[in-house]
């Protein structure tokens, strides 16, 4: 069973103190990130100059592939013909973040009716199953396709009631919060896939 806010907010506290502040992830590094700090103040970015080409995506023409060569950054956990269901390598700070990838080298405009026809059906699936879960407050679809080639779509889960952990920034907070507990964590992403299970495909945990 996922932890209830208090617990998280105990986690937070050992770990910050009262009051505290979470360290800040890495932030001054990630490329995509729109601010930065200009004389003491949050500013947008200056928008550099248009590439010549866009940015090959990882698997690109069937090299170097991390989905293919097994990510150990993205356990394999419930798979079918078509696709796939991932978790991360640890757990991080929100409740769960799960990913449906294509098992093949594709994306939306690849996919032929029957494929987009499973997408969807395992799309709400997952949703249900995750927000039905006790202490989850919502389940944040989205897909971001600038990585590799394989179609990735993501279910992040934010807890409830916790008030800033909310909207498309929970995707920031699950960097900084402290990590949820293994044991915690695999039971919850076990207890996902045994559902998802009862609908559709196979489970690998």
């Amino acid at each position: 069973m996922p932890e209830s806010p208090e617990e998280i907010h105990a986690r937070i506290v050992a770990a910050a103190g009262p009051g505290g502040r979470l360290p800040m992830p890495p932030v001054a590094e990630w490329d995509d990130l729109p601010w930065e700090v200009v004389d003491g103040a949050l500013a947008a970015k200056e928008i550099g100059e248009p590439l010549a080409a866009e940015a090959p995506r990882r698997g690109a023409g069937g090299e170097a592939c991390p989905t293919c060569s097994g990510d150990p950054e993205r356990v394999k956990v419930w798979e079918s013909w078509n696709f796939h269901v991932a978790r991360p390598g640890r757990p991080s700070g929100l409740p769960l973040v799960l990913w449906l990838q294509s098992n093949e080298h594709m994306d939306y405009t690849e996919m032929g009716d029957d494929q987009a026809a499973e997408l969807g059906r395992l799309t709400v699936w997952l949703t249900r199953i995750m927000e039905r879960m006790p202490h989850i407050g919502r389940v944040h679809v989205s897909r971001w396709g600038d990585g590799e080639e394989h179609l990735r779509v993501w279910f992040v889960a934010r807890p409830e009631r916790l008030r800033h952990v909310n909207g498309s920034l929970a995707v920031e907070w699950d960097e900084m919060l402290p990590p949820t507990p293994e044991a915690v964590w695999l039971g919850d992403v076990a207890t996902v896939v045994s559902k998802l299970t009862t609908h559709d495909g196979r489970s690998l945990v």
